[in-house]
């Protein structure tokens, strides 16, 4: 089967609102070319000791920033591609690249650009084709498969959830509720912290099996669930701990059903969530009882982290 690859060069400061019209649009799994990554990739290195770099993430630093991702030739993916050019002048882009590929062309050539990565001290994710050898021996390997549009684990909102589930997750108080959770990437990083029973829940029902596929491979069967489902329909599941890797809009629609899933003195993690947008987002989330506890930052993104009180029976 052909496909059309599309190859949109913007500046830099219209790169993540490129991505969120995209996402909005329902395309996924993207390549995305930033000299900013190559940045961040000298600070991590001064912080880890590396065993190896690969030479090409050298070639990061005068590269111009880009997002390439691949659109069914059908009569759906033109119509869509007419979508897509059209929010391509609003941005507005600095050029458009269009050419069709062949189905073994492509499908695995994202996986080029995915290498192990250390999240926080202690969470390394690696993709399942690669090898890594632990540097010291209070590392947790997350191992992944995440096919191409549900998450490699690297992008700041779900660094920020790691690093809270982190700091939040206490004895006594181990039941985590990951919504929306994709690849499963939350979910196994909360069980190797120290989560006695974890529940994934996810709409896209390719993202269940995805998911379910990598918590078998982890070896985290025996803690973590993995359903098709919606929060606001149905679940009967009380958690200590939710974490919600969303967007600003989610985030603020579901903040009310969250609480009705979180246990009393229980902590809420939301993220996906621009900076320009943490205050819209936190005052949603303390009109639904919450106390905001903190709101870290890492880059264009944040995280609120927020807590039940303490009343009420377990």
């Amino acid at each position: 089967m052909n496909y059309t690859q599309v190859k949109i060069f913007v500046e830099a400061d219209k790169l993540e609102p490129l991505i969120l019209r995209l996402e909005d649009m329902g395309i996924g799994g993207f390549v995305v070319e930033d000299p900013k990554d190559f940045q961040d990739f000298l600070k991590k290195k001064k912080g880890y000791e590396w065993d190896y770099v690969d030479e090409s993430l050298y070639e990061l630093e005068n590269v111009p920033c880009s997002v390439t991702f691949y659109l069914e030739d059908s009569v759906e993916g033109v119509e869509l591609l007419d979508k897509v050019t059209y929010e391509a002048e609003c941005v507005p882009a600095e050029k458009v690249e269009i050419c069709s590929v062949c189905d073994d062309d492509w499908k695995d050539k994202w996986k080029e650009y995915f290498k192990p990565s250390k999240i926080t001290e202690r969470i390394v994710v690696k993709p399942s084709w690669e090898e890594y050898k632990p540097t010291s021996g209070e590392e947790l390997i997350i191992e992944i498969d995440p096919g191409m549009a549900f998450g490699t684990g690297t992008h700041p909102t779900t660094v920020l959830c790691i690093r809270a589930i982190e700091k939040y997750l206490s004895e006594g108080k181990t039941k985590i509720l990951d919504v929306g959770c994709g690849s499963g990437i939350l979910a196994m990083a909360g069980a190797l912290l120290g989560a006695s029973q974890v529940l994934g829940i996810e709409i896209d029902p390719d993202a269940v099996r995805v998911a379910r596929e990598n918590v078998e491979r982890n070896g985290l069967s025996d803690r973590i669930s993995v359903t098709e489902g919606d929060l606001t329909k149905g679940l009967d599941w009380k958690a200590d701990l939710i974490v919600a890797n969303l967007m600003a809009d989610l985030v603020i629609m579901l903040s009310a059903d969250v609480e009705k899933h979180l246990l009393p003195g229980g902590v809420y993690i939301s993220s996906g969530i621009l900076i320009e947008k943490k205050e819209q987002v936190a005052e949603a989330v303390r009109s639904c009882g919450f106390t905001v506890l903190e709101i870290p930052e890492e880059g264009e993104w944040c995280a609120i982290v927020a807590k039940k009180a303490e009343t009420g029976g377990r």
